[in-house]
């Protein structure tokens, strides 16, 4: 009998994404066969200061309080770009294989890639990370220069603060890729952004995730409702149920544009691990067609999974919900007021 995949377990049904253990035992697994003589510290030290930092244990940092960049989003994230790099390395020539520091860095980078979502101590205005949606990449960058000595690998900081930029849009590509000349440190990149994307929207609950949680967060991010060039506001996402509506359409420019364009299919070096297969792309494929379904049917019942929030808080969602229903309060209030168009309900 086929088990049923369960919602903090990862795309094969075998790594709990929610454990920071698990996951670094998962990673391990794929690490040591491929890089003998590789020296683990430098990320066991590091697996260990994410989960005191999502958990709000380090000084000068909150912990995690954003619902859907969650603790297990990133070690699902993590997870996927450790299997990328191995799957990558089997099949290379020697030339343009990652080796063994890079590949550390690499996943050091995807561990704390959404870092910059936590609230630091001096960010005295924030009231949630989500509110740094629009700049959290480079807060990240930020931290990855502070961090990456920590664990004696400062000779790195150029790439990866670079690199991370593979997983938002702050910064263009073809930037990033005229400061970072080594290809095989651009090809991290790739991974990492691929890993970025495809881990999220192969989750069990993306699409209740993505109804319940991401479109809280792009509220107050200024992503549902950003501000106009006139000074007023359009309405991108009007609701949770309207973001699905363009879920569809937003994966499939993702995987033209970016999965299959300009990380150039990366997603194919899980193969030789599976098989031939690709678990994150079947399970995307599965879920944009359950997805497709409900559309036509309108039956939003069919999204009935309530998965666990692994934040640092005891009810982030009550919380986050309220701070998303002020600022659509405000929003309305000042729309409103100076005569400019009002928002739907």
């Amino acid at each position: 009998m086929k088990s049923v995949r369960r919602s903090d377990f990862d795309v094969t049904n075998t790594v709990q994404v929610s454990s920071p253990g698990a996951v670094l035992e998962a990673v391990e697994a794929l690490y040591r066969p491929t890089w003998p003589k590789l020296k683990l510290e430098p990320l066991e030290r590091a697996f260990e200061h994410f989960e005191r930092l999502f958990a709000g244990e380090v000084p000068g940092y909150f912990g995690v309080d954003t619902v859907y960049h969650d603790r297990q989003h990133t070690l699902d994230i993590t997870l996927a770009l450790a299997r990328l790099i191995v799957g990558y390395e089997q099949i290379q020539s020697e030339a343009e294989r990652l080796g063994s520091e890079r590949a550390v860095v690499g996943l050091i980078v995807g561990l704390f890639h959404d870092v910059g979502y936590l609230r630091r101590a001096d960010d005295h205005q924030s009231r949630n990370g989500a509110e740094f949606t629009r700049t959290h990449v480079s807060r990240g960058a930020r931290f990855l220069q502070e961090y990456l000595p920590v664990v004696g690998l400062e000779a790195w900081v150029p790439v990866a603060t670079e690199i991370i930029h593979f997983t938002g849009y702050e910064v263009p590509f073809p930037q990033i890729e005229a400061k970072v000349t080594d290809s095989r440190d651009v090809m991290l990149g790739h991974l990492l952004g691929t890993a970025d994307m495809i881990a999220q929207m192969a989750d069990r609950c993306y699409l209740e995730k993505c109804r319940d949680r991401l479109y809280a967060e792009f509220v107050l991010g200024g992503v549902a409702l950003p501000v106009a060039a006139n000074g007023g506001r359009q309405v991108k996402y009007a609701s949770g149920l309207d973001l699905l509506r363009q879920t569809p359409e937003f994966v499939a420019e993702v995987r033209n544009k970016r999965l299959d364009g300009e990380f150039n299919s990366a997603y194919r070096f899980l193969e030789p691990l599976y098989g031939g297969r690709n678990p994150y792309m079947e399970a995307i494929d599965r879920n944009m067609e359950y997805l497709r379904q409900i559309l036509r049917s309108e039956n939003w019942r069919l999204l009935r999974r309530s998965p666990p929030i692994f934040a640092a808080t005891a009810d982030p969602m009550s919380t986050m919900r309220g701070l998303m229903l002020g600022y659509i309060k405000r929003v309305w209030s000042g729309q409103s007021s100076d005569g400019k168009a009002d928002l739907p309900s």
